[in-house]
């Protein structure tokens, strides 16, 4: 039986493919294509939705949407490695996760199973061995391995703003906030994909560059034409989801983390969100975070694991455009920034929280960029 393991990357539409996957499990359960429950949450949607008295057309619990997050967090948390995020409650234990997903396959017989998790990117440098247990659930099944990775300055810039929303403290990418992700998968996708490829040697390994991807149509068509799957009609369509912060307020929202409670910091998030499509941005993609020497020692640095990329995919270069990463976007962050904060400030009456608007006057009188 074919096992579909996409592992990723992160900002790359998973969190889109998840959520088709859960939104229609029923619909791809009855054509052989199980996309398994992990927990009492997920399987109870499943059957209301089977028997018709739930329809997944608003958000989906995060537990039923992302199910081998919440699995591939359970296990690195059960090895000691790191913990379960509180927006995945009561989860149980990783072997009833286990002995959920063999037992749908047992009762539902299915042709082809599906697991999806950004966060599977993390079991390689966390520890091998936990890709080892999860290919030992189905140990005669044929494995495909599919990973989507976006050009290293794309990534980071986005990945950077997904931290944000987390209520990370962060140093600003132009200085050297670049610097912390170079030892993680964040920035090492050979250190992301290596002990995939050691551990499952005989598993089918499909690299996608993220830009490819788009061009196909997104993250759920281009799943669909990899995999080669023939999916029913009517499905549910692809819903967006997981939308980044908009560039033009990564630094509104840093300094917010760093000097409001956090309770504070997400409201301000909420309101620069809701801000956004009136303050006159320029387009996010076209706002420089870097700088330019940082532009080139990323890049420097990239080209070895870009040259593994290419070896293991057999596309050389893996990202044809990667030289590009070395070019300066128009619109400075500091002007950006400027510009959003103004905007911003024009509006503190429509700001309820008298410390949000205290720190917006403050920053607006002493910027400090």
């Amino acid at each position: 039986m074919p096992v579909i393991l996409f592992i990723g990357h992160h900002k790359v539409g998973s969190t889109s493919l998840q959520d088709f996957l859960s939104r229609n499990s029923v619909a791809l359960a009855r054509a052989g294509i199980l996309y398994p429950s992990v927990d009492f949450e997920g399987m109870s949607l499943t059957l209301a939705t089977a028997v018709g008295t739930f329809t997944p057309d608003g958000a989906l619990p995060i537990n039923a949407r992302e199910p081998h997050n919440a699995l591939a967090f359970r296990m690195m948390a059960e090895i000691g490695k790191g913990r379960v995020p509180q927006f995945h409650k009561g989860l149980p234990s990783t072997g009833q996760m286990f002995r959920a997903i063999l037992s749908q396959i047992e009762f539902i017989e299915p042709h082809t199973v599906i697991l999806a998790a950004e966060v599977f990117a993390n079991f390689a440098p966390t520890d091998p061995k936990l890709i080892t247990r999860l290919a030992k659930v189905f140990p005669k099944d044929d494995f495909t391995v599919i990973a989507t990775l976006r050009r290293i300055d794309e990534y980071l810039a986005s990945w950077h703003g997904q931290r944000l929303k987390f209520d990370h403290k962060l140093a600003p990418l132009r200085t050297n906030g670049m610097d912390e992700y170079f030892h993680n998968i964040h920035f090492d996708y050979q250190l992301m994909l290596k002990g995939w490829l050691d551990k499952m040697p005989n598993a089918r390994f499909i690299l996608r560059e993220y830009s490819a991807v788009m061009d196909a149509g997104g993250s759920v068509s281009d799943f669909i034409t990899q995999t080669s799957l023939e999916l029913p009609q009517g499905l549910t369509a692809e819903q967006k989801t997981n939308e980044s912060l908009h560039r033009g307020i990564y630094e509104i929202a840093r300094r917010g983390n760093h000097e409001l409670p956090n309770m504070l910091s997400t409201k301000l998030r909420r309101i620069l969100r809701k801000m956004t499509p009136d303050l006159g941005l320029p387009p996010s993609g076209s706002i420089e975070l870097f700088g330019v020497e940082n532009r080139q020692r990323m890049v420097d640095r990239f080209e070895p694991i870009h040259a593994f990329l290419g070896e293991v995919s057999g596309q050389i270069p893996f990202f044809p455009d990667l030289d590009a990463a070395r070019n300066i976007l128009p619109n400075p962050e500091s002007e950006v920034f400027q510009h959003a904060l103004e905007g911003v400030c024009q509006r503190l009456d429509e700001i309820e929280s008298a410390e949000i608007r205290d720190f917006l006057t403050q920053l607006r009188a002493d910027p400090g960029i």
